[in-house]
């Protein structure tokens, strides 16, 4: 268990955060909250929001600020455990951030830390162009460092392997600009908190053990 269970992951398209929160979560009860993948379920449905985020998401865009604060807060009124929460991709932009804050408030439940993990463009575009996930569960692979154990299936649900479209480099180039563009400003806003924890995202095990150590 950890001392700050209140948890935001920061960091652009590819810098591991859907990973580090997979981790955690094999260590402590964390409820989590990747906003990423909440879109593209409503995508896979057909729901009137999937239709209106699809085109967003795969051009690298950002749904609305509103409509993405209304779905963080019915995931949190609904959690019961209470023990801690990771925000895996939201917020993405200061005004959500501040929305947050406001939310946070009204459910006593304030933010213990911000992990911001950092990496250059460069990287970030190899290690994004190299990933491949689950259909099934979401599970991220990376088809050079640690693929499935057998090809094309999911070492955890057998589901089918595949890579998604917004991985392409033009894509992954597109949503590295919208990240500097709209997130960055956040590690200010954090940084001026206190909450800001910065990890550089280059060594996947190294990722988790400076993270425990961190929120301990």
């Amino acid at each position: 268990m950890f001392k700050k269970t209140n948890l935001v992951l920061l960091g652009g398209p590819g810098a591991g955060k859907g990973t580090l929160s997979a981790m955690l979560k094999e260590s402590a009860p964390f409820l989590h909250i990747s906003t990423g993948d909440m879109l593209r379920a409503e995508v896979k449905a057909g729901t009137e929001l999937g239709k209106q985020s699809q085109s967003i998401m795969e051009n690298g865009g950002l749904v609305s600020d509103e409509i993405i604060t209304a779905m963080v807060a019915k995931v949190l009124q609904k959690d019961e455990k209470k023990y801690g929460m990771i925000l895996d991709g939201y917020p993405r932009t200061l005004n959500q951030a501040k929305m947050l804050d406001e939310l946070l408030l009204k459910l006593n439940r304030p933010l213990d830390a911000v992990i911001y993990l950092h990496g250059s463009d460069d990287f970030l575009i190899k290690r994004l162009t190299s990933r491949i996930m689950c259909r099934k569960c979401n599970r991220i692979y990376n088809q050079y460092a640690f693929p499935p154990q057998k090809t094309g299936v999911c070492d955890d649900c057998n589901g089918e392997i595949y890579q998604r479209d917004d991985d392409s480099e033009a894509s992954a180039r597109k949503r590295l600009l919208t990240f500097h563009a709209q997130t960055q400003p956040l590690i200010k806003f954090y940084k001026a908190q206190g909450l800001l924890i910065q990890i550089s995202c280059d060594e996947r095990e190294a990722v988790l053990a400076e993270t425990i150590k961190k929120l301990n």
